[in-house]
């Protein structure tokens, strides 16, 4: 195939994917919405956290791009076994892209939101190093602060 095809069916497949994220955001399943509403806006311990990520060929749940962090979180369709494969090859090619996978269970996270929240924490804090650190601040130094210029 030629090169312009090849760029062109790439392309195509990442706008599917993009669009596909976007159905998946404004359809979230009870457990995705509770989670979100813990992670969004830095509230997890300053990690910012995206919601149905397109990451390589897959969607993500959740990413914390700082710390290569995947949170999946798994319904019990997640327990069959046709899917504990894909979810196996899945876990190992994004694993291959430099992400941790953190795969949750619904019914883990309704009945222990709190410790959910730790491990998320405790595994970025070890995958994040202490430069890439979030420093309570929003914007890089020196975007948008104030400067005082000398008077004469």
């Amino acid at each position: 195939m030629p090169e312009g095809q090849v760029r062109d069916l790439e392309i195509g497949m990442a706008d599917r994917l993009t669009e596909t994220a976007r159905r998946l955001r404004y359809h979230q399943t009870d457990g995705e919405r509770k989670l979100w509403a813990r992670l969004r806006d830095r509230r997890l311990n300053g990690l910012k956290f995206r919601r149905q990520v397109p990451c390589g060929p897959y969607i993500v749940d959740f990413l914390c791009e700082a710390a290569r962090l995947v949170v999946e979180l798994d319904g019990s369709q997640h327990a069959e076994s046709k899917n504990v494969v894909a979810d196996n090859a899945r876990t190992q090619q994004l694993n291959s892209l430099g992400y941790k996978v953190m795969r949750v269970w619904n019914v883990d996270l309704k009945a222990n939101m709190d410790g959910v929240l730790d491990q998320i924490v405790d595994l970025a804090a070890h995958r994040t190093s202490p430069s890439s650190a979030p420093s309570g601040h929003l914007l890089p130094s020196g975007e948008g602060s104030v400067r005082q210029e000398s008077r004469k």
